[in-house]
C-alpha cells in the first residue's frame, strides 16, 4: 500500500499518512463484508491519493524553486522488489517528476498498470470506472509519457522536469565515474571536472525555499562545474559522504542532509539532482536511523 501511495504522490510523508488513514478505515470497517482485503485496501489507498493529488498540484505550482520527489532508500525493499530495469525506472526521480504531467486519474491508472500489473478490469473496479474508460486512460497516459521521453532536452512540469531514460552504468562503473567527478569537484579542479561533464549537463536542486539552493536549473558545462565547486566548498566541507540506493538508483548521501544523484550518458555526467529540503529528507533519515547509519562505505 505504501508503494502505491508513494508512486501516486511522490511524497513518502504523504504516502505514510495515506496508509495510516487507510488502516483506520480498515479497523472500523465491517470486515465480514470484505471479500478481498488486498483489493479493498488498494481501492481505499488509491482514492485517498486521488483526493490528495488535487491539493498537492496546487501546492507544487507555488513551490519555491524546482520540485523533486522525496527520496527513499530502496536497497531494503521499502518500495517493493526492484529486480528489473523497468521496476527501478518506475520509482526513479525522473519518472516521478514526469508523472506530474498526468491528471490524477491518468496517474492512478498508469501506476496500477505499470508498477503493479493490475488488469484493466481490476483497475476499473478500484477506480469505479468502466473497463473501456480505463483502457483509454492508460493509452493516453502511456502515450504522454512516451512522447515526453522522446522530446529533446528536459520535459515535464516546471523547472525540475524529467529526462528521457538513458543507459545506466552498473554500480561498480557508476562508482568509478562518480568518484572521479566528486574528487574533481572537491579539489576545485575545474578543468578535470569539466572533462567529465557533458556539454549540456544540467544541475537541479530542491531546497524548498528552506535551505540555500539554486532556484533555477544550472545549465551547461562551465556553469555547472563552477557551481558545484563553489557549493561543495561552502556547504559540503567536512560532511561524510556515502553511497546508497535511492529510488532504485545509486546516489550519494552527504551526512544525511543532502542526497545527490548523478546521471551519466556515454561516460559523462548528464544530470545532477540535489535534494536538500530538510522536510523532504525526514523519511530517509528515519530509514538511516533504523539501519544504523549511512549506507555503504565512506568516500
Amino acid at each position: 500500500m505504501f508503494g502505491i501511495a508513494y508512486r501516486m504522490l511522490g511524497s513518502a510523508a504523504e504516502a505514510e499518512d495515506t496508509v495510516q488513514d487507510a488502516w483506520l478505515r480498515w479497523s472500523s470497517a465491517g470486515r465480514e463484508d470484505v471479500e478481498h482485503p488486498g483489493a479493498w485496501l488498494a481501492k481505499v489507498v488509491t482514492h485517498l491519493c486521488l483526493n490528495r493529488l488535487t491539493s498537492a498540484r496546487a501546492r507544487r505550482e507555488e513551490y519555491a524553486g524546482p520540485w523533486l520527489p522525496e527520496p527513499v532508500l530502496t536497497g531494503d525493499g521499502a518500495l517493493g522488489p526492484l529486480e528489473s530495469a523497468e521496476q527501478r525506472d518506475g520509482v526513479s526521480m525522473a519518472l516521478l517528476v514526469l508523472l506530474e504531467r498526468l491528471t490524477p486519474v491518468e496517474r492512478a491508472v498508469y501506476v496500477l498498470r505499470e508498477a503493479f500489473a493490475y488488469g484493466h478490469r481490476e483497475i476499473a473496479a478500484l477506480l469505479d470506472l468502466t473497463e473501456p474508460n480505463c483502457r483509454q486512460l492508460y493509452r493516453r497516459a502511456a502515450g504522454r509519457v512516451q512522447a515526453a521521453r522522446a522530446e529533446p532536452g528536459r520535459v515535464g512540469p516546471g523547472p525540475a522536469a524529467a529526462a528521457r531514460p538513458r543507459f545506466t552504468p552498473d554500480p561498480a562503473q557508476w562508482r568509478r565515474l562518480v568518484e572521479t567527478f566528486l574528487t574533481a569537484a572537491r579539489e576545485g579542479d575545474l578543468a578535470r571536472l569539466e572533462s567529465v561533464l557533458s556539454a549540456d549537463v544540467r544541475y537541479v536542486a530542491d531546497g524548498g525555499g528552506i535551505v540555500s539552493a539554486a532556484r533555477r536549473p544550472v545549465l551547461g558545462r562551465d556553469k555547472v562545474a563552477r557551481f558545484l565547486v563553489g557549493a561543495l566548498r561552502k556547504y559540503g566541507a567536512g560532511l561524510p559522504v556515502s553511497f546508497a540506493e535511492v529510488n532504485g538508483e545509486p546516489a550519494l548521501l552527504f551526512g544525511g542532509v543532502v542526497v545527490l544523484q548523478v546521471e551519466f550518458e556515454d561516460g559523462l555526467v548528464r544530470e545532477v539532482r540535489s535534494m536538500a529540503n530538510p522536510q523532504k529528507l525526514e523519511f530517509l533519515r528515519r530509514q538511516l536511523s533504523h539501519s544504523g547509519g549511512l549506507s555503504g562505505p565512506d568516500l
